[in-house]
């Protein structure tokens, strides 16, 4: 008898567990969530910072290498490969890795809005922000057109409306952080183009969230627009208790941060709670997760170390495990294999075009009318163009409400990548603004007109440098009415792929790079030293702060000392004394530094081993009691020490000691007669000043001493080793005094041996290099000039 079959049911596969019980109980880690979690991560993370190192010589910023690496894992490459989406990336792990991707990207828009200061918007000038509203009206109202084409080709049967919108905010955003990081990197932040750029593109943020808010409100599911203007009204409601609830509480655990003491781990904890919560909020309103985070950023109050520390705690976890993530979902879902035919490929040209055309004439238009030249208005329109994380967050939330399908997902992916792309290579063709000053003549200390102004640029990395940089100045001040001391003091801080650094950028943005500090209520601890110390002294000091990545970070230096027409660059050596002695590397990165500045610099440079002058803290200047000693063995080096001794001397508070170092007769010590005769007259002109000061001076006197051999010139330095300061030519000829070959070049042999442990724990040393205009337009190396002062010193010192 026949019976017909029941109908059977869709079979759902069981939900992954989280951990396995081991390969040796036969079960496949990989058919369990955590493991295969972790395998994704740490191929995603790693393929990305592959791909960041590759890209590295072209200047790309890091979301270039994480879009392009997302697409790479998806159904566009290796994804092609059925197998390998199977076991890496198969369908049933994927809402693990987007929740974990998700909630990274919820505290990385957290982080966002940690750095987007609403103050500094209002403070936009007129100009900036209508070349804003420029550069993102006209892309908008060109997304109408391209959606209309779109539309009716490849992206059929949704709510015209909704599409319109989607397109029109993908197009007309600008992306900040990676605006920032260009400009840093291109070392536009100091002209008027970075400047602009940085002011309009803060402003493009805040509209792209206001547009993609109304966006996500909408394309609800519901067709009802009843339902939309709820979604607005609940979000807007949702900002102003933000506003009026959030913000107090925020900003009472903000004012129990006072500086300089640890924030509790309470306040952390209250307010990672309250990041999660307020995007469940905005969840459930119909938003989005994200704008809770967001919102929530933006309230927390800038000031004070309170958000400082949250961006510590959390951004190398969120930047460089989660975040990655949301790029490998993201390009998951982009399959280029759909743009196929020439419809299609004509469509992504389109695209392309529409979203470079309107920024670009947009914003050129706009600034060429404000009277900003051609070039660098092309340029400020090129940068405009710069897309990132919250473009293709647009775009995914615009895939996940079937308002873009997967062809018009990846057009408009590979819009996004190809604008950026193309950011960096055509601003450094067309934009080259002038990196020197004016011509100048003092570049040196040693010079004929000491009535002069002394102008030095002195750079420290941290507040462990400033009291000694203090004494120094107050000891170099000198008691000329006329030829003034005038210090730029530079504080350099690293550029890395922090968020932090993105937001020491955005505080500063106003006032370019080098960041003057004139903001009258600035906290910053290192300006106040500096100011208060300038109030008390006829010293000008003017405070400022350079940000770029330390590879390049020596181009701000000297370009900074050539602008502002300085004599002296004082740079910190890269070691810091520890309590028992010893001296520790901050890295590798901070002696290349100082060897480049060194190799380019357009002055004088000094390297100053702090050993404490004067102690740890300002010493005021009736208090001031230095020994400062001058080893002196005839070279263009020595003589620019010795002439920063003279004018030290001129302080009441200093004992200037010259040790005179001359070769027995016996001895052939100096095999370079050629050039002697030259530089033995220079030398005995700056000694001839020298005696003609000890004269007036009971401060100043002079030893001189015979050399044989180093152990002569051991002797006579550890005669003084209870002096406060050395102040030593780099290239003085004398034979290494150390059995130890030294990993510092750049102090010279002299200025090795004094900075070892060996020979003292209390004297600082300034090593000095005299400006020489052959070298530095040579650009020789430093083991070329190293081997230069070798060859002065054959058998003997």
């Amino acid at each position: 008898m026949a019976t017909n079959a029941a109908p059977t049911a869709p079979v759902c596969s069981a939900p992954m567990k989280a951990t396995s019980n081991g390969a040796f109980q036969k079960e496949n880690p990989l058919d369990f969530a955590l493991p295969l979690l972790i395998v994704q991560i740490i191929l995603v993370v790693s393929f990305t910072r592959l791909l960041a190192f590759l890209l590295r010589p072209l200047r790309q910023p890091r979301v270039i290498a994480e879009i392009i690496g997302g697409i790479l894992l998806g159904p566009s490459a290796l994804g092609r490969y059925q197998k390998f989406l199977d076991i890496i990336f198969p369908k049933k792990s994927m809402t693990v890795l987007d929740t974990l991707a998700n909630i990274g990207l919820l505290y990385f828009l957290f982080l966002v809005g940690l750095e987007l200061d609403i103050r500094a918007i209002r403070r936009t000038g007129t100009n900036s922000l209508i070349i804003a509203v420029a550069g993102i009206s006209l892309p908008f109202i060109l997304g109408i057109g391209a959606s209309v084409v779109l539309r009716s080709t490849v992206n059929k049967g949704v709510s015209n409306i909704v599409f319109l919108v989607f397109m029109g905010v993908a197009l007309s955003i600008t992306a900040f952080p990676v605006l920032a990081r260009i400009l840093a990197e291109l070392k536009l932040l100091t002209t008027d183009v970075g400047r602009i750029a940085m002011s309009a593109a803060a402003v493009n943020d805040v509209v792209a969230w206001i547009l993609l808010a109304l966006a996500i409100a909408l394309s609800g599911s519901d067709s009802s627009y009843l339902v939309s203007v709820w979604v607005l009204l609940c979000g807007t409601a949702f900002i102003v208790f933000s506003i009026f609830v959030l913000k107090p509480i925020l900003s009472v655990m903000a004012r129990r941060s006072p500086e300089g003491e640890p924030v509790k781990e309470l306040y952390i904890c209250i307010t990672l709670s309250i990041v999660l919560a307020a995007g469940l909020i905005t969840d459930i309103i119909g938003i989005h997760a994200l704008f809770g985070a967001f919102v929530v950023g933006i309230i927390i109050p800038k000031d004070g170390p309170f958000a400082g520390v949250l961006i510590e705690k959390i951004e190398d976890l969120v930047s460089g495990l989660f975040l990655p993530l949301y790029f490998a979902s993201s390009g998951l879902k982009t399959n280029v294999a759909t743009i196929e035919g020439s419809q299609s490929w004509g469509l992504l040209v389109l695209v392309i075009f529409t979203a470079c055309f309107g920024k670009i004439v947009g914003t050129v238009v706009l600034a060429m009318l404000f009277k900003v030249p051609f070039i660098e208005a092309l340029a400020l329109g090129v940068l405009m163009n710069t897309k990132g994380l919250v473009e293709l967050i647009v775009l995914n939330i615009g895939k996940d409400r079937k308002v873009l399908n997967d062809q018009t997902f990846a057009i408009l992916v590979l819009m996004a990548l190809f604008t950026t792309f193309i950011t960096t290579p055509i601003v450094m063709a067309v934009y080259k603004p002038a990196r020197k000053g004016k011509p100048y003549k003092n570049r040196k200390i040693q010079r004929q007109d000491l009535d002069s102004e002394l102008r030095v640029l002195a750079c420290f990395h941290s507040t462990r440098n400033i009291p000694t940089l203090i004494n120094l100045i107050e000891s170099s001040r000198g008691t000329r009415k006329k030829g003034q001391l005038c210090i730029y003091a530079m504080h350099l801080m690293e550029l890395s792929e922090r968020s932090s650094a993105i937001s020491m950028i955005h505080k500063a943005r106003k006032n370019g790079l080098p960041f003057w500090n004139k903001k009258p209520g600035d906290q910053n601890q290192m300006v106040i030293a500096f100011e208060a110390y300038q109030q008390l002294r006829s010293v000008v000091i003017r405070p400022m702060t350079a940000i770029s990545p330390l590879n390049s970070i020596h181009e701000d230096i000297c370009t900074s000392a050539d602008r502002k027409r300085a004599a002296l660059i004082i740079m910190p050596f890269h070691k810091h004394q520890r309590v028992d002695g010893t001296m520790e590397s901050l890295g590798h990165s901070f002696h290349l530094v100082n060897q480049r500045v060194l190799r380019h610099a357009p002055c004088s440079v000094g390297i100053l081993v702090d050993r404490g002058l004067g102690g740890t803290t300002q010493v005021v200047a009736s208090e001031v009691s230095y020994s400062v000693v001058v080893p002196f063995f005839g070279s263009q080096d020595d003589r620019e020490a010795l002439a920063y001794g003279m004018r030290m001397a001129e302080h009441p508070g200093i004992k200037l000691t010259l040790l005179k170092f001359t070769p027995k007769p016996e001895t052939a010590l100096n095999p370079l007669k050629a050039d002697m005769g030259a530089e033995s007259k220079k030398d005995n002109e700056i000694f001839s000043e020298f005696l003609n000061l000890s004269k007036s001076s009971d401060s100043v006197k002079h030893e001189a001493i015979a050399m044989g051999s180093r152990e002569d010139v051991i002797a006579a330095l550890r005669s003084m080793s209870n002096s406060t300061l050395f102040l030593v030519g780099r290239t003085s000829p004398a034979m290494p005094l150390s059995d130890r070959s030294s990993d510092c070049p750049e102090l010279g042999h002299v200025g090795s041996y004094l900075a070892s442990s060996d020979f003292s724990t209390t004297s600082s040393i300034l090593v000095i290099q005299q400006y020489d205009p052959s070298i530095n337009a040579m650009e020789k190396p430093l083991d070329d000039i190293n081997e230069a002062s070798n060859k002065t010193m054959s058998n003997g010192v």
